[in-house]
């Protein structure tokens, strides 16, 4: 796993087509933003999973 620090307003790139941009930091939470292309799927880690289990069923 690759840690980086990025304080608000700073991004960081996923390849060439992938930006991830911290938006706010808020006491334990951190709000980001993600630019990608349309046939990128991004979902939060719980929609994930979920996804893949009614896929398994």
């Amino acid at each position: 796993m690759l840690v980086l620090s990025r304080r608000a307003d700073e991004s960081l790139f996923i390849g060439d087509d992938i930006k991830i941009t911290v938006l706010d930091i808020r006491g334990g939470q951190v709000r980001i933003g993600i630019t990608a292309p349309d046939s990128i799927k991004v979902h939060r880690e719980e929609v994930y999973q979920r996804i893949i289990k009614d896929s398994e069923s």
